[in-house]
């Protein structure tokens, strides 16, 4: 429903952005964040083409690589997650320890070393473009964050309930599919959104081994026109309106997911 009938200290709030649950503070925080940010992005340009409307012009194919960067990262990092789950749940201690030591080290070092380590010194050895150093060093650090939410996932479900579904008849990755994964999902998604929308913020950082990411180009415009506050303040609203649109997607998937529709 799109109707407007909801109102809070003086003006309405849609529906379709109304989650059940939270607080209407909260609904007000994410309304006034979302739509003042898109507003401005949407009027600077209009009021004052030069030079808001030229640094837009900017964003396109920065945006694109942010994306690309950022959807890459997290499909590989929730493999290596699910790896590393798999492995510190493995009855062979050589896998367990191979997980436990992978996720102690890249969990203790500082996101920008990883990105800097990869592309400076395994590029020493294997020639790889900035862009697929910048992909391998972001999911090797969130794959490690991704595999601890996953393994708290899975040990959060009663093992008496794949003992049940065991015996009610049903086979072992039936059991996983259809009892163990759904519950599972339910505990997951918050933490896994929020990891991705970390990750989005945390790809500004490949700017730096000459990844043309969108914080690149806001970059590359004010050292050319030296409008330094008029740039940042762009690539700062429309990482907030991404992010601030993602987690609300995240919310409303947990909410579905909770109500079992």
């Amino acid at each position: 429903m799109a109707s407007l009938k909801k109102h809070h200290f003086g003006f309405k709030v849609s529906d379709a952005i109304l989650i059940p649950g939270e607080s209407s503070l909260q609904r007000i925080a994410w309304n006034v964040s979302f739509f003042g940010a898109l507003a401005a992005l949407i009027i600077l340009p209009l009021v004052k083409p030069v030079p808001y409307r030229e640094i837009i012009s900017f964003f396109p194919d920065g945006l694109w690589v942010t994306f690309q960067v950022t959807l890459l990262s997290i499909f590989f990092a929730l493999i290596l997650g699910i790896l590393m789950v798999l492995s510190r749940m493995s009855r062979l201690p050589v896998l367990n320890l191979i997980a436990s030591l992978y996720t102690e080290v890249i969990r203790g070092i500082p996101l920008l070393v990883q990105i800097f380590y990869i592309y400076y010194v395994v590029a020493r050895l294997v020639q790889l473009p900035p862009i697929v150093s910048a992909v391998m060093a972001m999911a090797i650090c969130y794959g490690a964050y991704i595999g601890e939410i996953l393994r708290g996932g899975v040990q959060s479900i009663p093992r008496g309930q794949m003992e049940a579904a065991i015996a009610l008849g049903l086979s072992r990755w039936q059991a996983i599919r259809l009892v163990v994964l759904p519950q599972m999902m339910k505990v997951v998604l918050p933490p896994v959104g929020n990891e991705f929308i970390a990750l989005l913020k945390d790809s500004s950082l490949v700017s730096i081994i000459a990844v043309i990411d969108i914080f690149r180009r806001a970059r590359e415009y004010a050292s050319v026109k030296y409008y330094y506050f008029e740039s940042y303040t762009m690539v700062a609203l429309v990482y907030l309106v991404l992010t601030l649109f993602f987690s609300r997607l995240v919310t409303i998937l947990e909410k579905r997911l909770h109500h079992g529709r």
